[in-house]
């Protein structure tokens, strides 16, 4: 079986959990896109995992790998598998896998990206850790690859043949040059593909044996649907594709060997950065769910923007990735407000829409149309199953459930393992 897991917003849905939850399932989790500026936060008992790269399978018996449509900060790497040694969790290449055509970040695209987003005029809100400077060269075949910085000789001799390029585009930007050639930075990156060696693998060559002989293989995204490069809100996107047709192109499997799409969906939505969120709550309300959802980047921070539930993004989400059922997260975060709103169409110069327009200009100046539900104000962190919770959550998961046309497999009711159930 395969299935592929994205999220049905702006990202930080809670798709390290669900994952965590179900990768027992699994015999591969494997990671399909994005970089270190992508976050998850799993829980389990008191202890809470951030990582950025490792899919959070690893915690169970899945083996785990990083396919080669990610970009990959060899440090930010290695400093999650010490954060996760020290609390005795010991990784090493029998349980994670990282392909060979996996794309490197260097120092330098870190460099361009904060020199970049500085000197826009209108701020896109950039993690500023080179993922898409990483992407750029990726695409102008100017990347360096994990086989070459396993290899020492052929690291330094692509090094070599960029540092001029990379130079020049720098003292461009108004930034230090010298950055591209630093020895501490070239010594440690030398050192830094000698730890990742052993861990080199095909991960298309895994995931289709895998399949043939009969296994479950579990393929995480990163980010979210609107964030995606091409049909997300640009230019406020990430770098690389979100969606699920992604997981097929960028981990060398074919779509016919697809059998799931789960997506990940908040109660309500939230966006880190700049962007438009239609339903964006500026008052007392936007405050309760930023606080009691903890509505912070795992990667920088940064508060969540929030707002009320917005159907017409997630029907686009639907229509993006054909998900075959959804898991909705954070449903606790809304006890104590009512009524509750759901936005289930837009006006746009004097006109209803029920699905988001294409620019992204025209989306943030869409007024958003609600429908109310009841509330309730019970705490729902201690339910354990959809049947005890008060019929008004039951009535707004129904809701959600019948608009959106998919149906809703898993209710996450708090950060816990134990917290999220099957509906």
């Amino acid at each position: 079986m395969f299935t592929i897991i994205t999220g049905a917003q702006f990202g930080d849905e809670g798709k390290g959990k669900i994952v965590d939850l179900i990768s027992d399932n699994y015999d591969l989790v494997v990671r399909f896109q994005g970089g270190d500026n992508a976050g998850h936060t799993v829980k389990v008992g008191d202890i809470v995992y951030k990582l950025h790269l490792i899919p959070s399978g690893f915690l169970l018996d899945s083996r785990v790998l990083i396919g080669p449509g990610t970009v990959l900060n060899p440090l930010s790497l290695a400093q999650e598998l010490e954060m996760l040694a020290k609390g005795g969790i010991h990784i090493g290449p029998e349980k994670l896998g990282i392909d060979a055509k996996t794309s490197i970040i260097m120092p330098y695209h870190i460099e361009l990206d904060g020199l970049k987003e500085s000197s826009r005029s209108e701020k896109i809100g950039t993690t500023k850790k080179g993922i898409g400077f990483a992407y750029i060269d990726k695409v102008a075949r100017d990347e360096i690859r994990l086989a070459d910085l396993t290899d020492k000789a052929k690291f330094l001799a692509r090094i070599g043949e960029l540092a001029s390029q990379k130079e020049s585009s720098i003292r461009e930007l108004g930034g230090d040059p010298s950055v591209v050639m630093d020895s501490k930075s070239i010594d440690l990156y030398v050192s830094l593909g000698q730890k990742f060696a052993p861990y080199v693998t095909d991960v298309s060559l895994e995931i289709n044996k895998a399949l043939e002989e009969g296994k479950n293989v579990l393929a995480e995204g990163a980010q979210g649907t609107h964030l995606d490069v091409t049909h997300g809100t640009q230019k406020f996107v990430t770098s690389s594709s979100t969606i699920a047709g992604s997981a097929c192109a960028n981990l060398g499997v074919g779509p016919t060997k697809v059998d799931n799409v789960l997506g990940i969906v908040k109660a309500y939505i939230t966006r880190v950065g700049e962007g438009p969120l239609p339903t964006e709550l500026k008052d007392d309300v936007g405050k309760q769910l930023q606080q009691v959802g903890r509505e912070f980047g795992t990667t920088t921070g940064r508060a969540r923007r929030c707002g009320w539930f917005d159907m017409p993004l997630v029907k686009k989400a639907v229509f993006l990735n054909g998900y075959t059922e959804l898991a909705l997260t954070k449903l606790d975060v809304l006890s104590d407000i009512d009524p509750l709103k759901v936005c289930v169409g837009y006006e746009l110069d004097g006109k209803f829409m029920d699905y988001p327009p294409e620019l992204t200009g025209d989306l943030a100046r869409c007024v958003p149309i609600f429908e109310e539900l009841p509330g309730w104000s019970n705490d729902l962190t201690n339910v354990r199953q959809f049947s005890d919770l008060p019929d008004a959550a039951r009535r707004y998961v129904a809701y959600l459930e019948e608009k959106t046309g998919i149906p809703i497999e898993y209710i996450s009711v708090g950060p816990g393992r134990e917290q999220t159930f099957r509906k």
